[in-house]
């Protein structure tokens, strides 16, 4: 995950029950318990992301052209010319 300067540290405390469900979890899916925290809190908080979901998720066709498919033609867009 990339950070902007808006990151906060902050301390909970976790059961034990909580803590090795969360470690076991996090390496199933390769992850740290940082980021499943944040991931948890995500959905928790009515926000989209979930697992396997980046940012670019979140933004993927925002602006979607309802003339065509754009984004594979973005040469002729961007540069001119036929496709």
């Amino acid at each position: 995950m990339i950070y902007n300067n808006c990151v906060h540290r902050t301390q909970i405390l976790l059961e034990n029950r909580q803590y090795e469900a969360l470690k076991t979890y996090a390496r199933r899916v390769d992850k740290g318990l940082s980021e499943i925290i944040r991931l948890a809190l995500d959905r928790f908080l009515g926000k989209t992301r979930g697992p396997g979901r980046s940012r670019l998720n979140d933004i993927c066709a925002i602006a979607k052209d309802p003339r065509g498919p754009a984004g594979r033609d973005h040469d002729s867009l961007l540069y001119g010319g036929g496709s």
